[in-house]
């Protein structure tokens, strides 16, 4: 059974078009017109081992807000839709990934109930083309259309771009392992049954 998801996302504000397999290698094609934001979802796809191709097209002359919240959104979609009805996978997925100096956790549950939680604060206002403030605004959208608990904790950190990229390829990582199929688990992975 493929578990792969084609979503397409028009508003006033974006144009937004993916495809995910979560059964991938971590090929990529990523084009959002926000440099920073197209390596950040490379690493995520590349150390998660997803196959993503994501084409977006925002009011950039406004800001990136609209852009890197809805790929957010639609990312999230995506997820929820390939993962299915969640029987047999491992529902749980940490990873604890070192950059240099950055140390950054990040830890999901598929549980089908939304929150987000993370202590990262940025230094600076921007990386690249990037406001640092929609890295919230990004990964919030994804936890709350895939129906997912997602944390991050910052243990060590002092280079924004280090500390960002660690947080995308930990999430990558943990999603991973979150998704992967657990032979000895032949039900949804719950005791109350169901997972939403």
């Amino acid at each position: 059974m493929e578990r792969t998801a084609s979503i397409k996302r028009t508003t006033k504000e974006t144009d937004i078009s993916l495809s995910l397999n979560l059964d991938g290698t971590g090929d990529f094609e990523i084009s959002t017109g926000i440099g920073f934001f197209d390596h950040m979802l490379s690493g995520f796809a590349k150390h998660g081992y997803f196959d993503l191709d994501l084409k977006a097209k925002g009011d950039l002359e406004v800001d990136g807000h609209h852009t890197v919240e809805d790929c957010g959104i639609v990312l999230g979609n995506a997820i929820a839709k390939a993962v299915g009805d969640k029987k047999g996978i491992n529902r749980y997925g940490y990873f604890v990934l070192p950059m240099d100096e950055t140390l950054v956790i990040c830890a999901v549950d598929l549980c089908g109930r939304p929150y987000y939680s993370s202590d990262v604060v940025f230094r600076g206002e921007k990386m690249g083309d990037l406001d640092t403030q929609l890295i919230k605004e990004f990964f919030y959208s994804v936890s709350y259309a895939a129906g997912m608990n997602l944390h991050f904790k910052l243990l060590f950190g002092a280079n924004d771009h280090h500390i960002c990229e660690a947080m995308f390829k930990a999430f990558g990582k943990a999603l991973d392992m979150a998704v992967a199929l657990e032979p000895r688990c032949k039900d949804v992975p719950s005791t109350k049954g169901a997972l939403e």
